[in-house]
């Protein structure tokens, strides 16, 4: 059935988020002095304080020193620190010998690798900064390297790849008002706080670098920790237009929540520090794009006119490969620390220079600060179970609401406006499903934004309008109304017993941005898509709830007197909220739906997509006080757990 609404859920974000890119161009080139620049940068740091946010308080890091490698011109301590209680972080710090007094350092964040700060590739521009006569602290992404959370638990299917475990736990986090960006940003603040504890450190020479993931962390901590004097992201900055239009899915910990809706974009967090020296570097055949990353830079070293010396204080350069941190780029970042550390210039090292010589450890192992190579089985909280703790804690201190008062959070949360009249529909061409003809409806939601609706027809004629009885029944699938109106028993007897509506939200259906395996492994387009709400500050889940308001006022409006609801899957979270904003929904029938948002944080691992999330939900109410807000008007049926499947009980509410 599907008919070419594939897009419209991608277009509509570009849309936004082209508003958003026009409005700061326009306020980028009307900054002509010293004084107005400074003025903007101001404005860009108060946002991104409240940007990364929470913080929590700064507890003892708990250091601790379990071996060391000798190297001939330096050594590799192997640490362990806590960035937060019981929360592990795996380091490795690179000391030269025969230090004079206190030297430059740099923080070297990792990308998104396996081995965490034991790749080789990250071995090699620790290394070469070693060489060059700085301390390095390089430490291990959660879920990489040493930091795999769920090393405990047999099903890990979900979690292998280190992406997919970032978006299993930045969606928890979610619930509890969290986010994964802080949380990684954190940990790179508390690295910062050991590095400058060390006595061979000078605290006013630190630098910070990484490619990819370690890219956004580089950029993060430049643009948040005024600590250090000197950064070059690798391989990540471009403008999230640019990705956005690429089809480029990313982290959860890139998607820091409300930064568009602030109107900024990655090249603020350089603009942030402007005039300290920075170091943009990227590749000529990167998947982030070259032209995003050319159009940072030009802004950035606008802002470095008007407060320094960009020749001197701020550089791009561009590498001839693919997506890494090859040793072009690690030469150039070298270049561009030593000249502002006031190091003398290092000789080029090639990488077969380093394998040669055994200055890489080609054996993770060897680089290990645990005994088995895992910070959870050698006794730390896995992130889960921290965040498990806090859910706890917000339900403890969570206060009682009446109905309408749960009602207005619900509608704040999920970033709904007022409604007001009916939408328009257009009577779209019939559908065949098997032997049945099926009437279609695209209801204009909101800007191009068509919530598809289809009805089941006696008789085919009757196709090109829609006429509504006074008792409307509305189905909302899991999926999609096509697999549920032919194959599921709900939808399957409704159909025999009423004229029934079955509707295709936005990124549904026929409006499905990928193919169905994309759709629920969670870096697809619809986890994008929830993404960029994130970033725009609006929500994608209430999108879709607004979808079933508006068709609901759409029925009301074109005779149905009151509204049946019905969901199953994805569409009882949606069925759900939709009943308790809408006064006209009569009844509600439930089926697969999630029993409680606290199930999703006490399970390790969640298949619900990322678009099912409510951002600080649970720090307000949770799935059962709206059930109990609606009463014996709601039927449940059949009801899934954190995994989608179903739980034996099957009661009423």
């Amino acid at each position: 059935m599907r008919t070419g609404y594939g897009h419209m859920v991608h277009d509509d974000y570009v849309a936004r988020v082209r508003v958003v890119h026009a409005r700061r161009q326009a306020r980028l080139q009307a900054i002509r002095t010293r004084e107005e620049a400074l003025a903007y940068q101001q404005e860009v740091r108060q946002s991104l304080k409240r940007i990364f946010a929470p913080r929590p308080p700064k507890t003892p890091l708990n250091v601790r020193v379990t071996g060391v490698n000798e190297h001939p011109a330096y050594r590799v301590e192997k640490l362990l620190f806590d960035s937060r209680p019981g929360y592990t972080v795996a380091a490795n710090l690179y000391l030269p010998h025969n230090l004079s007094g206190p030297a430059p350092a740099v923080l070297g964040t990792c990308g998104h690798s396996a081995e965490g700060k034991a790749l080789p590739l990250y071995q090699a521009f620790c290394v070469r900064l070693a060489l060059a006569g700085f301390v390095v602290l390089i430490y291990d992404p959660v879920n990489q390297g040493e930091r795999d959370q769920y090393a405990l638990l047999q099903d890990r299917q979900l979690v292998e790849s280190c992406t997919h475990a970032h978006n299993m736990m930045g969606k928890q986090l979610e619930l509890i008002g969290e986010n994964l960006t802080m949380w990684r940003t954190w940990d790179g603040i508390r690295a910062l706080d050991y590095l400058l504890s060390r006595p061979e450190v000078d605290p006013a020479r630190v630098g910070v670098t990484g490619n990819s993931g370690g890219g956004t962390m580089t950029t993060w901590l430049w643009g948040v920790e005024e600590r250090f004097s000197m950064a070059a992201p690798s391989c990540f900055v471009t403008t999230t237009l640019h990705n956005l239009e690429n089809e480029l899915p990313a982290d959860a910990e890139q998607y820091p929540p409300g930064l568009l809706a602030a109107g900024l974009e990655l090249a603020d967090f350089l603009i942030a520090r402007a005039p300290q020296p920075a170091l943009l570097l990227g590749q000529q055949y990167d998947y982030f794009d070259r032209r995003g990353l050319r159009q940072a830079a030009e802004e950035v070293r606008r802002f470095y006119a008007l407060l320094g010396n960009p020749d001197d204080d701020f550089g791009c350069f561009i590498g001839p490969h693919g997506h890494g941190y090859w040793r072009e780029n690690q030469e150039a970042m070298l270049d561009f620390f030593t000249a502002h550390a006031g190091l003398p210039q290092p000789a080029k090292l090639p990488d077969e220079e380093l394998l040669v010589s055994g200055l890489l450890q080609l054996e993770p192992e060897s680089l290990w600060a645990t005994p088995s190579g895992n910070v959870v089985q050698a006794g730390a909280t896995p992130i889960y179970t921290l965040i498990a703790h806090r859910a706890e804690k917000l339900q403890a201190a969570r206060p009682p609401l009446t109905p309408d008062a749960l009602r207005n959070k619900l509608a704040e949360l999920l970033h709904l406006p007022a409604r007001q009249g009916a939408p328009h529909h257009r009577n779209l061409r019939p559908a065949r499903l098997g032997e049945t003809t099926y009437a279609r409806y695209a209801v204009e939601t909101e800007g191009n934004i068509r919530a598809i609706l289809h009805k089941k027809l006696a008789d085919p004629e009757h196709a090109y309008t829609l006429d509504v009885a006074g008792e409307a029944h509305l189905y909302l699938p899991h999926f999609a109304s096509e697999e549920d109106l032919l194959a599921e028993p709900l939808a399957l007897a409704l159909q025999e017993q009423h004229e029934l509506y079955a509707l295709d939200v936005r990124g549904l259906g026929e409006s499905l941005p990928d193919e169905e395996g994309s759709f629920w492994q969670p870096y697809g387009l619809d986890y994008m898509f929830h993404g960029y709400g994130l970033l725009l500050g609006q929500s994608y889940l209430g999108q879709r709830v607004w979808d079933v308001l508006r068709t609901t006022d759409l029925l009301l409006d074109q005779g149905a007197q009151q509204v049946h609801l019905y969901g199953r899957g994805q569409g009882a979270l949606l069925a759900l909220f939709a009943a308790m904003l809408h006064p006209q929904v009569a009844t509600l029938t439930l089926k697969n739906g999630p029993r409680s948002f606290r199930e999703w944080i006490d399970a390790p691992i969640v298949r619900w997509p990322s678009a099912n999330f409510l951002w600080n939900a649970l720090a307000w109410f949770d799935l059962p006080d709206c059930l109990a807000a609606l009463g014996d008007r709601v039927t449940i049926i059949e009801p899934w757990d954190a995994q989608m499947q179903s739980v034996e009980d099957t009661d009423r509410v």
